[in-house]
């Protein structure tokens, strides 16, 4: 396993609120993953994006890593950022990096917000995540694209071709295929189901009502086990809920946020 340092990536700080907002994105894409999010937060807060390993502005690191690494790199920002606790909104592969800091570094999370995600992949995942690492390193990940594109967003919403489709696609055809494969295979490896009881902080659960069943099951899940939660459902969405609905998830977060 490697340090994932702050210096490794470009970071993204935007708006001029005292309360700080950090977004985490999903396997593939890239911080611009919540550019809608992140306009209508800066309002009254500050927010914080950047590029997980291999993605985008980030360089693909030499060994692999795994869950707790991109965990102990948010402190790392935090810390390059000088900021002592923030809210914590992750998608997916961040979903599972914010399950972890949460749990890990409770005096820093003031708020947690878990979007399509899990704690654990069951073994026909984990399988899953082998073979696509293995096709995206001998292909890359433009190889295997429409069958993303068919678990991230509903029939209806890829026919109409809008904004959102178009940058995933592209974000597909641009990533490294090592660097997707790595994050691969640390979503296989993660298992986080232990440590969801210690997630102190007020939690918003959010998933797409026409998620794949491993991510609704886990949905559910995170209500019965994290102590202090809640839930929302974006409807009609899959995997990518907040760029198919991303009015109905700014509307949630933004509840979540005031109360």
């Amino acid at each position: 396993m490697s340090r994932l340092l702050a210096a490794d990536v470009r970071r993204h700080r935007s708006g001029n609120g005292p309360a700080v907002v950090v977004l985490l994105h999903c396997l593939g894409v890239d911080h611009r993953l919540w550019d809608f999010t992140a306009a209508a937060l800066e309002r009254d807060h500050c927010v914080i994006r950047y590029d997980f390993p291999g993605h985008h502005e980030a360089p693909v690191p030499d060994a692999p890593y795994a869950i707790e690494d991109l965990s102990a790199q948010l402190v790392d920002i935090l810390d390059a950022e000088r900021v002592p606790s923030a809210t914590i909104v992750g998608i997916s592969l961040g979903g599972l990096v914010a399950q972890h800091f949460a749990a890990t570094q409770p005096e820093r999370t003031e708020r947690v917000v878990l979007v399509d995600t899990t704690p654990r992949y069951s073994e026909t995942m984990q399988k899953m995540w082998a073979e696509r690492a293995a096709a995206s390193r001998a292909h890359g990940v433009a190889s295997i694209t429409d069958s993303l594109l068919a678990v991230w967003f509903t029939a209806e919403f890829l026919s109409a071709e809008p904004p959102a489709v178009h940058y995933v696609r592209d974000c597909f055809s641009r990533v490294s295929g090592e660097g997707y494969a790595k994050a691969c295979e640390a979503l296989a490896a993660a298992d986080l189901r232990m440590l969801l009881p210690d997630i102190e902080a007020p939690t918003l659960v959010v998933c797409g009502s026409e998620d794949v069943p491993e991510f609704v099951m886990a949905a559910r899940a995170f209500a019965r086990v994290i102590p202090d939660v809640r839930l929302a459902w974006l409807s009609p969405a899959r995997h990518a809920s907040v760029l198919e609905q991303p009015e109905q998830f700014a509307t949630a977060l933004g509840e979540f946020l005031r109360d």
